[in-house]
């Protein structure tokens, strides 16, 4: 048997001993990270004075924000959201000291806006409906119009051709007249004075009838003229009103309502903050 020699363990070797260092160094950055990061985080926590002027910027922002377009509801929730990550962060920092006095009055103050931007939603929402309520009562009143030309100038077109045909006649017993009045102006035998007379009368009784008659049409035709002058106008007032009602409700749709009570409701915010701190400073002395 013969001599064998040990084997080199390679666990040992230079190599291997050389990663200590190595790993002690990423140990100590791992630790000097924590710590700057720790200190960092303890640099960002805003003071009291800070986080209070912060929060009221915030607050005069959001209650000065006007909505570009409609639907303004569109822009409640974020708003909304908005509103309460300024208190959320206000309330967590912790040289703040949110009391319940404080909590209690935010909370009504965010219940109160949150319901008062569901009842303009709501209304927003009517609007749109009163815009579509508009276009169909322009296209009733329209009918109304069209309805009104019809039938005028269907009476129109009955007065010219009943006129006409009356003046003919008037025309045609005038010529009558004054066929026989040349007739007893001349001599025409067979024809008696008698019957002359007679038959001038009864030109001037049919001539007196159909001038009478021109009369009557005439006075006919104007008065349903102005019965359907009155039909008209009796149709069209509550079409009219209609338009009118919401002509004016889509002028409310281009204008922002909610823009006052989301101020107020800020302003309401900002005071209970100011009250806070005032019984902090309070408290303190």
């Amino acid at each position: 048997m013969g001599y064998l020699p040990p084997k080199k363990s390679h666990q040992t070797s230079g190599r291997g001993s050389r990663k200590l260092p190595y790993d002690k160094r990423k140990g100590r950055g791992r630790k000097y990270r924590l710590l700057v990061n720790s200190k960092m985080e303890e640099k960002q926590v805003a003071s009291l004075k800070e986080i209070s002027v912060k929060t009221f910027n915030r607050l005069h922002i959001l209650g000065n924000q006007r909505f570009g377009s409609s639907p303004f509801r569109e822009h409640f929730d974020r708003w909304l959201v908005n509103l309460k990550d300024a208190l959320s962060e206000f309330e967590l920092n912790p040289n703040v000291g949110a009391d319940d006095q404080f909590i209690e009055e935010r909370e009504q103050i965010i219940s109160n806006i949150e319901s008062e931007l569901e009842r303009r939603r709501r209304e927003e929402t009517a609007l749109e409906e009163a815009v579509r309520s508009l276009s169909n009562s322009k296209n009733h009143l329209e009918q109304v119009k069209q309805e009104y030309a019809t039938k005028a100038s269907q009476i129109a077109a009955r007065k010219r051709s009943e006129i006409r045909r009356l003046y003919r006649n008037i025309d045609d017993f005038r010529e009558e007249l004054d066929s026989i009045v040349r007739m007893k102006a001349g001599f025409f035998r067979g024809i008696s004075k008698k019957d002359r007379e007679q038959k001038e009368a009864e030109a001037i009784q049919k001539l007196n009838i159909k001038q009478n008659e021109l009369e009557l049409a005439m006075l006919e035709f104007a008065e349903a003229k102005e019965r359907l002058r009155d039909e008209y106008e009796i149709k069209k007032k509550p079409v009219i009103e209609q338009v009118k009602d919401c002509q004016k409700k889509t002028e409310n749709l281009e204008t922002d309502s909610s823009l006052e009570e989301r101020w107020f409701a800020c302003e309401a915010l900002i005071d209970a903050v100011n009250t806070l701190l005032q019984r902090k400073n309070m408290l303190h002395h």
